[in-house]
């Protein structure tokens, strides 16, 4: 071979590495293991390598990336006899300014470290974690911290002791971005020590983490918590973890009580039933009745998990009073949260309970002033209705969706058309039909254009949902009988509403229902519905040319009504007429 062919590759990165232009040294970058590929594994262990690492004071994009391919480059170099000749770059890239590209090389590295065998490792892996863990900036410190997890089950028992001390000074680091890290990484950590260690190293680490200074330390602790105790027994648990559980709860910080009540469920599972029943209700109780919305946002969330892991007495007695009284919540966003989650409780206390307790609850909901409440509660009524049967629930939820949908605030109308679909979804057909449909035919003659336009569009995701044959049974010779109405009104209605529908119904309906009412609406003695059909006529265009045998409709019907009204009196009629005729042809 031809050594200059041979050199091409090297050649081309080297001049694109070094490329003023970013976009060619990213590309250069992106095409790393095809380049290795054609050097071969010596090579690229010889040359490409130490030309990497000679590279890394670049764009943040460029390393970055560089960052990421390293992860996966093991089996270019030759296999993972050679893995650990990829740790030198990537310590460097661990040691950069950029938090991305640091993080990044720790994943690479952690992809890495599995592959390397217990020499490679003590000889390369445990002296690079050394010199990030001893850095001078704290960037290479916080970049050590995600590396101890994956080394340590692979190290002597005397590495293991040094790396549990290292991690240890680096959870007492003069930093609170590297304890801050360190607490990140120590529920991970504290999976791969045995539980003699656990005790002994790890937990006084989780507890001094625990009572940091820095709010942003301590909030972290929280998930560490979770970890540390799903390798503990209920006894455990008790003894270690209950108080600074409880010392968590009260936090001065909402940062904190927050991450306490976001990750409640978890927690309550991870310490135990007994630890759960006995002391985190009241707990969980502080957090519902929490100060600060944000904790009670997150608390809310918790509640159908929570009230899993005890039994309905305790839902009843202390719960539930926390629940109704964030049905009233100042916070809009406690109230969603609640309405999101609320029906959640109804499959736990079954049919009594929910009918007596919930369904007065959801009641109120669905009278909130917040729109978002409103429609959390009824995109979640499936799961009542599960619970309590569709007849129940008509009886007590639907007078208030038909009291909404007659409000006199036409926003409100508005909010309750957008639901049906939903709704509809939830209550099948036949319940549909009887309680709605008539409702869903009344805004069409709404005063509001508003409404009118949006019942059209409903009537649209009513057909997707129901299918074409409900639709032509049901609702299309309704909305045809308005196009003879003698309110011009209520016929531009018709207009809109087949329009919108033309695409959920098959060409055949388009042919049979619509396309008559359509071209009779083209001699309206009113100039808005002339032009209108014309928008209308080339909606339709589109729809009918889908079939074969709906398609020669266009030539026949649809293009000499354009024509017909592009020589209209009319400008209106005659510009959009014409802007029809243009998508004919």
């Amino acid at each position: 071979m031809n050594p200059e062919v041979e050199l091409y590759p090297i050649a081309v990165l080297i001049d694109e590495l070094r490329h003023d232009d970013v976009s060619l040294r990213l590309n250069a970058i992106k095409r790393l293991n095809t380049i290795a590929l054609a050097l071969g594994p010596q090579r690229a262990r010889d040359e490409l390598i130490p030309f990497l690492d000679e590279s890394i004071d670049d764009e943040d994009e460029v390393l970055l990336t560089l960052a990421g391919e390293l992860g996966d480059f093991v089996e270019y170099l030759g296999g993972p006899q050679y893995a650990h000749i990829l740790l030198q770059p990537l310590e460097n890239l661990a040691a950069v300014e950029e938090t991305m590209v640091r993080d990044k090389a720790v994943e690479s590295l952690n992809k890495i470290c599995p592959l390397l065998n217990q020499s490679q490792l003590e000889q390369y892996y445990t002296p690079l974690l050394k010199r990030l863990s001893l850095g001078d900036w704290f960037t290479s410190r916080t970049s050590a911290t995600g590396l101890y997890a994956c080394g340590y089950s692979l190290a002597s028992p005397a590495t293991q002791d040094d790396m549990r001390k290292s991690f240890g000074q680096l959870c007492a680091d003069d930093t609170p971005m590297v304890r801050r890290a360190a607490a990140t990484h120590l529920g991970a950590f504290a999976k791969k020590v045995g539980k003699e260690h656990l005790i002994t190293d790890i937990i006084p680490l989780f507890t001094k983490l625990s009572q940091d200074e820095q709010d942003s330390v301590r909030l972290l602790t929280v998930t560490d918590l979770v970890a540390i105790a799903e390798e503990l027994s209920p006894e455990e648990n008790k003894t270690y973890f209950l108080q600074p559980l409880k010392v968590m709860v009260a936090d001065k910080s909402w940062r904190v009580r927050y991450m306490i009540a976001d990750n409640f469920v978890k927690l309550s599972k991870a310490v135990g039933e007994d630890i759960t029943r006995e002391d985190l209700v009241s707990a969980f109780v502080r957090l519902l009745k929490d100060n600060e919305a944000e904790v009670r946002t997150a608390a809310a969330g918790q509640v159908p998990g929570f009230a899993e892991l005890v039994d309905k007495e305790t839902i009843l007695n202390y719960i539930l009073p926390c629940v109704k009284d964030m049905v009233t919540d100042t916070s809009q966003h406690v109230r969603a949260a609640l309405a999101m989650q609320i029906s959640g409780l109804a499959p736990i206390l079954g049919k009594e309970s929910t009918t007596e307790h919930l369904l007065p609850l959801f009641l109120q909901l669905l009278k909130d002033e917040f729109p978002d409440v409103r429609l959390n509660i009824i995109s979640k009524l499936e799961t009542v209705n599960n619970v309590i049967g569709i007849e129940l629930l008509s009886q007590s939820l639907l007078p208030a969706i038909v009291e909404l949908a007659e409000d006199k605030q036409w926003r409100v109308r508005l909010a309750i058309i957008d639901y049906i679909p939903l709704l509809a979804t939830q209550l099948g057909v036949e319940f549909f039909d009887e309680k709605l449909g008539a409702l869903c035919m009344s805004w069409l003659g709404d005063s509001v254009f508003s409404i009118r336009e949006a019942a059209t569009v409903n009537l649209r995701k009513l057909t997707e949902v129901f299918g074409v044959d409900w639709a032509k049974q049901t609702i299309i010779p309704k909305v045809l009988a308005m196009g003879t109405h003698p309110n011009y009104l209520y016929r531009m209605t018709t207009i809109f509403a087949i329009t919108a529908m033309a695409p959920a119904v098959t060409p055949e309906v388009t042919r049979d229902y619509i396309l008559p009412t359509v071209t009779n609406l083209v001699s309206d003695p009113i100039p808005n519905i002339r032009f209108n059909v014309a928008k209308s006529i080339e909606a339709l265009i589109p729809v009918l040319s889908q079939n074969p045998d709906t398609k020669p409709l266009v030539d026949q019907q649809l293009k000499p009504a354009l024509i017909k009204l592009s020589e209209d009196t009319d400008n209106d009629v005659r510009f959009f007429s014409h802007k029809a005729l243009v998508a004919v042809q």
